[in-house]
């Protein structure tokens, strides 16, 4: 039902005739607004993850304006506020013990400030679902603006991706194949401008998937950072949240089982990123949405790949964009699609997609002729992870998938790095490499370190790739046989935390199965010596991750912000 001035949230801070609300007015008189700019407007507030020092979003302080125009057009009140910025490669220990904080500040300063709509501006991994999973609990109108990929990356002829071609160039290095002088050329030439990867890494995932969900314009997550259209996407994303606040579109209206099922979908014909699997678990749980992964398994077998990009094929974001972009591919997923489902923009998938052409059918395949026949992710069982894991059939390599080799176990992060490279390291082709303690608690924050790194002495044998498990996360932009979210986690006593070295680990991706072969009791005897290891946080944030994260199978969120139960407006005195 449509919403009139009165009804608003911002209207209990600023009409009543007392005190409280004078002093609501006078101080945003102090800024320099007239009270005409604000009274009786729809109040927008613009929740920008901008930071120098997290280069997915620097052009985003600037692109804020172009919201604020929009807004100030279709006569609302723009209020920007900051919120954390979690750059992928700067934040330590890792983003993702931060996006619940993310989440947590989102949701807050929505309710506690006088706001009736939210542009919520961000990209980078963490950003997409933290911003998404705050506004959903929340629930009041929002709309999502993606920062936008990166340009295409080139070297000496070569389209190179970021993050794939960085693990690449790497490995050849150790390898001895690469100069320290191309090394450092790569190193100014692969992120040629502002923006996310340029790949279908986990920034582009988890702009796709909150585009099919609704919560952005059509189009918007693939335009690239530094084309203007960007811009224009900006501005009109204001003027349309500010019609949204009275049509009282909010994301739950728009977060559905069947929005999801059309995420997942999606997602899958990307050659989306692992984590993708994590931040739509938590995200549907924000709206009191069971996602289980077996659902995720179901479609991968259903639905190819189809987009031809990094890591699992040969283009970048920006082709995609020239091919017709998000809404050209989902033309080709109609037989698989909710189309009935809204978007922020007022219509339904199935409107906003007609007419829609594609550009290019290298980039965007056909059904029948997929990048590959792998599919986008794999939901493992078996003694070793109870709970699931997964894996990237996709970006993987073909005769990896059915394998069994004896392990080789790092207990940690530290002594990995400190033994990858001796050249004494029993290890060949056929050992499986075995990370422990990386999960959610272990990590802490389960950091992308599921993608090992091949040790020196097999690279320079020529070997690129080996079965790595662990209960990490892995760069949507990296590629390999990697088992990654072992769950229960290690650190808790999860079975991961029983592998030893020399045990036999037998790998099947096609009966999708991870065991590790030794007998019931042996399993037991070794469970009955572990020994928790202690706290990693006596005090502060971390202290309250480690309380109350979920597990990998369960999204990782905070177990006290799931669900959809509705929270009281702030009393105003």
């Amino acid at each position: 039902m449509a919403k009139r001035i009165e009804d608003l949230r911002s209207q209990r801070w600023f009409a009543p005739d007392n005190m409280r609300a004078f002093a609501h007015r006078q101080r945003t008189q102090q800024t320099g607004y007239k009270r005409s700019d604000f009274m009786n407007r729809p109040v927008i507030g613009i929740i920008n993850t901008w930071s120098d020092i997290s280069t997915c979003h620097t052009h985003l302080r600037e692109r804020a304006q172009f919201v604020k125009e929009g807004i100030i057009r279709a006569g609302g009140y723009p209020l920007e506020m900051p919120a954390m910025s979690l750059g992928e490669v700067m934040v330590k220990p890792t983003t993702m013990m931060y996006r619940n904080f993310l989440a947590m500040e989102t949701e807050e300063l929505l309710r506690s400030h006088p706001i009736d709509g939210a542009i919520l501006m961000g990209g980078c991994d963490k950003t997409t679902p933290g911003l998404l999973m705050g506004a959903i609990s929340m629930n009041i109108p929002a709309i999502y603006i993606p920062a936008g990929a990166s340009l295409n990356g080139n070297f000496k002829g070569e389209k190179i991706g970021t993050g794939t071609h960085t693990r690449k160039y790497w490995d050849e290095k150790r390898a001895g194949n690469l100069s320290d002088e191309d090394w450092l050329e790569l190193e100014a030439k692969m992120t040629r401008s502002v923006g996310t990867c340029n790949t279908m890494g986990t920034a582009s995932s988890l702009t796709s998937m909150a585009e099919v969900l609704g919560f952005c314009l059509p189009g918007s997550a693939t335009i690239p950072a530094a084309d203007s259209a960007h811009q224009r996407l900006c501005s009109l994303a204001g003027e349309r949240i500010t019609k949204m606040v009275f049509e009282d579109l909010t994301p739950k209206s728009l977060a559905t089982k069947e929005a999801f099922e059309n995420a997942i979908v999606t997602y899958v014909a990307l050659g989306g990123s692992t984590n993708g699997i994590i931040h739509l678990i938590a995200m549907a749980g924000r709206a009191g949405i069971d996602l289980p992964m077996s659902l995720f398994d179901e479609w991968a077998r259903k639905v190819p790949v189809i987009a031809n990009l990094m890591p699992a094929g040969e283009y970048l974001m920006e082709d995609l964009f020239y091919a017709g972009g998000l809404p050209a591919l989902l033309t080709r997923l109609k037989e698989f699609l909710h189309l009935d489902q809204g978007n922020v923009n007022g219509r339904t998938l199935g409107e906003n997609l007609d007419g829609v052409e594609i550009y290019n059918d290298d980039v965007i395949r056909s059904l029948d002729n997929p990048v590959n026949d792998r599919g986008t992710i794999g939901v493992i069982t078996g003694n070793l992870c109870p709970d699931g894991a997964v894996c990237k059939p996709s970006a993987a390599s073909p005769h990896l998938l059915n394998h069994r080799g004896k392990a080789l176990v790092f207990e940690n992060h530290a002594q990995m790095t400190a033994q990858i490279d001796d050249p004494d390291l029993d290890v060949d082709e056929n050992t499986v490499l075995v990370l422990k303690n990386a999960g959610p608690i272990g990590g802490p924050g389960m950091p992308e370190w599921g993608g090992l790194p091949i040790p020196k002495k097999l690279l320079q044998k020529g070997v690129r790739d080996m079965v790595r498990i662990s209960d990490a996360r892995m760069s949507g932009t990296h590629y390999g046989t990697c088992i990654l979210h072992v769950a229960p986690e290690s650190y808790i006593g999860g079975p991961l935390a029983f592998v030893q070295t020399g045990d036999w680990i037998a790998l099947d991706v096609e009966k999708r199965t991870l065991n590790l072969e030794i007998s019931d009791e042996e399993m037991a005897a070794r469970k009955a010596a572990w020994a928790p290891p202690p706290p990693k946080f006596a005090r502060g944030y971390g202290a309250m991750f480690s309380t109350h994260v979920t597990q990998a199978n369960e999204g990782c969120d905070f177990d006290f912000l799931q669900g959809d139960a509705v929270i009281d407006e702030p009393e105003i005195f």
